[in-house]
């Protein structure tokens, strides 16, 4: 996964409540180990009719999407089932921050570890993004700010080892990985 310290990006609002991960990658996807090719399957349900033509309507098949690497979302985003295979999708779309006022813990977790950062807003600033589709927003990982449209910084907070990872662009194997010679090193010493 890439490193995130600075993004900056328009938005695609999905501000319904409650989108579950089973909407956001059904399950009919989910038998793959990887996560290279998710996006074409990314709300799947919702972008393709019966005869898997794009909606026009949906937020992703419009031009404006295109590049777009912040997803603003509605409360309770991510609930449901825990599947890795939600934050593959996101992040194989291109999405490399989901901004709700709520997001599930699952979820949550599971994006950390996978390179999408979850941002947690108060309703005020939320619903002044919702209202905005298509705004530019500038996320500063390093200083824990997100700049919104008319330069207001808001401050979130995110667990400090899933800052570092995101921050370098390793997950906790890789971070593990790292510190093998350190590992070898105190094993050595302790007779391991």
């Amino acid at each position: 996964m890439d490193p995130i310290r600075l993004i900056r990006s328009r938005t695609v609002v999905l501000a319904q409540s409650n989108i579950d991960t089973d909407q956001i990658m059904p399950a009919r996807f989910l038998r793959t180990t990887t996560r290279a090719g998710l996006a074409k399957h990314l709300f799947a349900d919702w972008r393709y009719d019966a005869a898997g033509a794009p909606i026009a309507s949906f937020a992703l098949n419009q031009s404006a999407a295109a590049g777009c690497q912040v997803l603003i979302a509605g409360r309770n985003f991510g609930c449901g089932s825990s599947r890795e295979h939600a934050p593959w999708g996101l992040y194989d779309y291109g999405f490399r921050a989901v901004i709700s006022t709520e997001i599930a813990d699952i979820f949550r977790n599971n994006s950390l570890k996978n390179g999408l950062l979850p941002i947690v807003v108060d309703e005020t600033t939320h619903a002044g993004l919702v209202a905005a589709p298509g705004a530019e927003v500038s996320i500063d990982l390093e200083r824990s700010r997100l700049t919104l449209p008319n330069g207001t910084e808001v401050g979130f907070t995110i667990e400090p080892f899933a800052r570092y990872c995101l921050l370098n662009g390793v997950d906790e194997t890789g971070y593990l990985l790292s510190r093998s010679g350190a590992i070898a090193a105190y094993e050595a010493k302790v007779g391991a």
